[in-house]
């Protein structure tokens, strides 16, 4: 299609979209999302492709970055992915209507060729989404650190910090968390861009295991009476990494129990370092077999039976549960990260999920899964920076985040709930 004819048709379609009624209804996009997707991977077969939104009217900017995420991921179930840099394949969406209907229009470029797919959106009714307004989320800073920080860990005796190719152990002063030791942690294994790692705590409380790319540690003070000296051995592994960490009763540390040091059975799994996810095999089995993942947490359903929720490398959330695998509704505005929360507030146990990152700043929401939907549990609690981590703590009673903020710093905030 020639540029002339290809602006005529977008003027035809008119400067405004959908009313700003549609504010508060982000699932009215999914399906109209879903359908230019199909037709946009029609024509560019998969591959790369460089997407740009182009809003023209009077729907309010902030519903761009949803609607720019579920192309992207409709996209990408359809093999064509997304790419920041300039490419020479184009999608550039133009949100539309005219007097009669209301559009999506994509032109799709293949070099100096130009094709234009479109679906009418019609008439859409809002839909407020159900919430319990049950808690309230709150953060608390623990730590800063110009570092990017991958996972942390409190212990009786300070706080272990896993970086990117070191473990750094903080001990508490008068004025704050001060380091107390550094330990470079080599591994043959390439780095990912974005690096990730892994702490688990003992039942003790006092010791801990770490993972990083190729790398597994463990560590704790020589001795529980000089909690100031600390050793660490580390050594190349390809082991899997614990993905959960079950909760730990951490006020009993000084019984006999504890002394023994038992570590607590997590969930683990395989880490693809090459490819910056989990490959889908975990221990102990769940009996079904997983797709690669990014993100994992453990969930107490029914007595006695635990279901593990995953976070695919699809976008797609997930519950492996009584040998079944099966899709979790409403968590098209999670982001890649989440984590349990055992809060006691109305069904004792929520799900506390970042959102996509599209926004200039994330924020955290609690989820509760009373079926396969995930229910808003409180209002978002907005962060200062993006999240870049989220696992839970060891006391199962918090939650830990990693955000970095507009001057580039690195900050651990612990996540807790207030029942209203």
């Amino acid at each position: 299609m020639k540029p002339t004819k290809r602006m005529c048709l977008l003027a035809i379609l008119g400067a405004a979209l959908l009313r700003p009624m549609l504010a508060a209804a982000p699932g009215a996009w999914e399906q109209p999302a879903s359908e230019l997707a199909e037709q946009i991977a029609a024509i560019l077969g998969p591959g790369q492709a460089h997407l740009t939104i182009r809003n023209l009217s009077s729907i309010s900017n902030d519903e761009i970055p949803a609607i720019r995420r579920l192309l992207a991921q409709d996209l990408k179930a359809h093999g064509v992915v997304m790419t920041g840099a300039e490419s020479a394949n184009t999608v550039r969406v133009t949100l539309s209507e005219s007097a009669r209907d209301r559009l999506l229009v994509a032109e799709v470029g293949e070099g100096n060729q130009t094709q234009v797919a479109m679906v009418d959106i019609g008439p859409i009714q809002p839909r407020l989404a159900p919430t319990t307004d049950g808690l309230t989320v709150m953060r608390q800073q623990i730590l800063t650190s110009r570092e990017p920080i991958l996972s942390l860990l409190e212990t009786p005796s300070g706080i272990v910090a896993l970086e990117a190719g070191r473990i750094v152990i903080y001990a508490h002063g008068t004025e704050g968390w001060r380091q107390q030791q550094r330990m470079s942690v080599a591994s043959s294994h390439a780095q990912a861009r974005d690096p990730r790692g892994t702490l688990l705590g003992y039942a003790s409380g006092w010791r801990f295991m770490a993972w990083l790319p190729g790398v597994e540690c463990s560590g704790g003070p020589t001795a529980q009476s000089q909690p100031t000296d600390w050793t660490i051995q580390c050594g190349e592994s390809d082991d899997l990494w614990a993905i959960t960490q079950p909760p730990l009763d951490l006020t009993n540390w000084r019984t006999a129990a504890a002394r023994a040091n038992g570590l607590v059975t997590p969930y683990s799994a395989f880490y693809n370092s090459a490819r910056d996810y989990f490959t889908g095999v975990v221990s102990p089995s769940v009996s079904v077999d997983l797709p690669p993942f990014y993100a994992a947490a453990l969930l107490q359903r029914s007595a006695g039976n635990a279901a593990l929720l995953i976070g695919g490398i699809d976008g797609k959330v997930q519950l492996a549960e009584n040998g079944a695998l099966k899709v979790v509704t409403g968590t098209r505005d999670w982001g890649s990260d989440f984590a349990v929360l055992h809060s006691g507030c109305d069904a004792g146990v929520q799900v506390i999920a970042s959102t996509s990152g599209e926004a200039a700043n994330d924020s955290l929401r609690a989820y509760e899964l009373p079926a396969l939907e995930a229910v808003p549990a409180s209002a978002p609690l907005a962060m200062d920076g993006t999240v870049t981590a989220l696992w839970t703590a060891p006391d199962g009673k918090s939650v830990l985040a990693v955000v970095r903020n507009a001057a580039n710093e690195y900050e651990v905030d612990r996540v807790t709930a207030l029942c209203n």
